[in-house]
């Protein structure tokens, strides 16, 4: 697979889904299956048995991963693809709604 240009820690915005027009932060990525988490997005059911750590069980609302597909960085408060460049010998992200480096 290619190189991401979503990172840990990235605002984003869904662009399509259930979840349309919600934006969260990305808490993890599968870059095996191309699927990122975001907070607050895409909230599933679990129903979990009794453990030690939660000893009631029960039904618990967690994130679920999405295609990363789904989503677009936000940069300044406003949505924008991502591109690559070299800035002298190191390779940086770059929006390409303005041509700002973004890292």
């Amino acid at each position: 697979m290619s190189t991401l240009k979503i990172k840990k820690g990235d605002t984003v915005k869904v662009i399509t889904g259930k979840d349309n027009g919600a934006e969260g932060k990305v808490t993890s990525i599968d870059r095996k299956k191309g699927r990122v988490i975001v907070e607050g997005v895409n909230m599933v059911s679990k129903h979990t048995k009794p453990s030690q750590a939660n000893p009631n069980g029960g039904i618990v609302q967690k994130e679920a991963p999405i295609d990363i597909s789904n989503v677009m960085l936000v940069y300044k408060g406003k949505p924008t693809r991502v591109g690559f460049k070299m800035d002298g010998d190191k390779k940086v992200r770059y929006a390409k709604a303005t041509g700002e480096v973004i890292d």
